[in-house]
């Protein structure tokens, strides 16, 4: 019996994305269906106390929400960034929130006296697009969100792959440029600092002689352009598809980089589908059509997953936290 069927019809999840900027929250059924939603800033800056205490108060808001519309909270699921041991409910490592060694889990189960679960972000949405998004009905898939950086989730029938140190899915540290522009990571070629939404935007200040801009793009193809504002990743996808050999040529790179990297993750995983997320999926058939026919050209007794982008959007995260969370129970 699935947590959908075994639900009560007052049911619902408390669910939080955390960013290291904001926090998307929900109230979710176990059918996944929404019925409140919320967001509150992250304030990382204030130090990762006040965000854990932050991320309590917003909870047991959230639980008490609930209860007053009539609802019946019966789990808690959280998501964020950086490594993550779910099995121990433990948030590991993240440069984003500043969390060291944060046992998470325990602490909002005492809190909210509610089953948790604590989940990595990128995993959870992963989870959510396999069983709500544009996976469904496939068993293998590979979730790709590419935006500030580039991170996977390998599912298979509706379960996230976590590794055995809680990093697994670190597809954006596949080296695929050796000798290529220095990564976060401190390797030089690796595939997010190619073909990131944010390293598009530097690339191209760099090849226009703008010089390099560092967070140019910020984390997702949002519009940019203004006058003495260096141009992001959407301004490089339309200065691209208008002929700017400049522009043509960052993307062409970015694209084929994306390709290596997902023939290389298909020849680990072999799934069935790959979905796209994040900010550089708004890109549509400008980054679609390319990638698709550069990763076919990369297939060779490997068969050729579905390529599709994203469906869920920014709700993946609480989506896939509620699922988790349900799980878990």
């Amino acid at each position: 019996m699935s947590p959908a069927d075994a639900a009560g019809p007052a049911d619902v999840v408390v669910a939080l994305d955390v960013g290291g900027t904001g926090m998307k929250c929900a109230l979710v059924r176990p059918d996944g269906t929404t019925v409140h939603t919320e967001r509150h800033p992250t304030d990382a800056g204030r130090g990762p106390d006040a965000v854990v205490e932050t991320i309590l108060d917003v909870a047991e808001g959230l639980a008490g929400k609930a209860r007053a519309d009539g609802l019946d909270p019966v789990a808690l699921g959280i998501a964020v960034p950086g490594v993550v041991n779910e099995a121990a409910g433990v948030a590991v490592w993240s440069a984003n929130v500043g969390f060291r060694d944060v046992p998470l889990r325990d602490l909002a189960a005492a809190r909210l006296g509610l089953p948790t679960a604590l989940g990595h972000d990128v995993r959870v949405g992963g989870l959510a697009e396999a069983r709500l998004g544009a996976g469904r009905g496939t068993g293998h898939v590979l979730f790709v969100a590419i935006g500030t950086g580039i991170a996977a989730a390998h599912v298979v029938d509706g379960v996230a792959a976590t590794g055995a140190h809680g990093a697994a899915g670190e597809i954006g540290h596949i080296l695929v440029r050796p000798g290529g522009p220095r990564c976060g990571c401190g390797r030089d070629g690796c595939l997010e600092a190619v073909a990131s939404a944010s390293a598009i935007a530097r690339r191209y200040a760099e090849a226009t002689g703008a010089g390099p801009t560092g967070a140019a793009g910020g984390g997702g193809l949002t519009g940019g352009g203004l006058a003495g504002t260096p141009a992001s990743a959407a301004d490089v996808a339309d200065r691209a598809a208008a002929g700017e050999p400049a522009a043509a040529g960052v993307w062409a790179e970015a694209v084929e980089a994306l390709a290596d990297g997902l023939a290389t993750g298909q020849s680990l995983y072999d799934v069935e589908s790959i979905v796209i997320g994040g900010g550089l999926a708004r890109a549509g058939p400008r980054l679609f059509d390319p990638l698709r026919a550069a990763l076919h050209e990369r297939m060779t007794f490997h068969r050729r997953p579905r390529l599709v982008a994203a469906a869920l959007g920014d709700e993946a995260g609480c989506l896939g936290a509620a699922l988790l969370a349900l799980d878990a129970r």
